[in-house]
């Protein structure tokens, strides 16, 4: 069983739901609290225990590039002022010489065309993909323990959690089959399932461990749902070949591709740093106290 190193980050989306903002900015540079959303996401691989970190972006992404990248003038000016509590933080979070490379997808045809962008940077090894869209509130990486999974029962892993079960018509969703360690066996998958069909409640929240074997099969796939090639399709193709597993997930998920959901998100994490908790709850009864709703007047056509 080779050891997964890799980690796959599908950059290249334009971020529209938060136009104007993403114009010039990489929606995966938005900052929750401190960070940018791109850093939570590459710390939970690196927990993981993954060594090199492939990014596959577009246009207007450079600076997803840069954030990674060695800033001398920066750690410089911090060393003389005598910051040094910054500038150790800003090294700790520092990839390796090597241990990032970029590539473009240049058009945009979904997501399963952006994983079959890196496949000469993936080999032929297994490796994670991380949707950059979704960070994890939890005290141990959510892919540390896929991980582990992976470890004790090889083949593919996707982590799920609970959804309304009204709601599972919005996601790709699992069937639940036997237990196995600390998981389970996935007996289907269908990709937003009309009312009433869906095979559990358990929809896939954006992390997956999947075999190499995945590029050959996307790299015939034909478009689907919204004329992009979809990694889901692809993935029921190689369900026929080799096994999957799921990881049930316990901790929160937020989508940080929604503005309700960045929202969230910087809500939370700055509630669970205890430098920030207790200034951010009064800040938030005052604002529930004191702010209404504005009734915008309707404008003249």
């Amino acid at each position: 069983m080779k050891k997964v190193r890799k980690a796959v980050f599908p950059v290249a989306g334009l971020g529209t739901r938060f136009l104007p903002a993403t114009k010039s900015i990489p929606k995966e540079m938005l900052t929750v609290v401190d960070r940018p959303v791109i850093q939570y996401v590459v710390d939970e691989a690196r927990e993981a225990g993954i060594e090199h970190f492939i990014f596959v972006t577009g246009r207007n992404k450079a600076v997803i590039e840069d954030h990674f990248d060695v800033q001398f003038e920066l750690y410089d000016t911090l060393a003389q002022r005598g910051k040094d509590d910054q500038l150790s933080r800003l090294q700790r979070l520092q990839p390796s010489p090597g241990q990032t490379s970029f590539t473009r997808q240049q058009v945009p045809l979904g997501l399963g065309h952006a994983v079959w962008c890196a496949r000469d940077l993936v080999g032929d090894e297994p490796f994670a993909l991380l949707l950059p869209d979704m960070i994890m509130q939890i005290d141990q990486s959510c892919l540390k323990q896929m991980v582990e999974l992976y470890e004790q029962t090889g083949n593919n892993i996707i982590a799920v959690q609970e959804c309304d079960p009204a709601e599972t018509h919005k996601y790709g969703i699992v069937g639940r089959g036997r237990d196995v360690h600390s998981g389970f066996e996935i007996t289907g998958m269908v990709e937003k399932p009309t009312h009433g069909t869906a095979p559990s409640n358990l929809y896939i929240n954006g992390r997956y461990i999947l075999q190499p074997e995945i590029f050959k099969i996307l790299e015939g796939q034909e478009k689907g749902a919204g004329n992009e090639i979809q990694l889901t399709d692809a993935m029921l193709k190689l369900e026929k070949e080799q096994a999957f597993y799921g990881y049930h997930y316990q901790g929160r998920t937020f989508d940080c591709g929604s503005p309700e959901g960045f929202i969230e998100a910087n809500v939370a994490f700055s509630l669970w740093r205890a430098d920030m908790h207790d200034n951010v709850v009064d800040m938030l009864a005052r604002s529930l106290r004191d702010l209404r709703p504005i009734e915008r007047r309707k404008m003249p056509r």
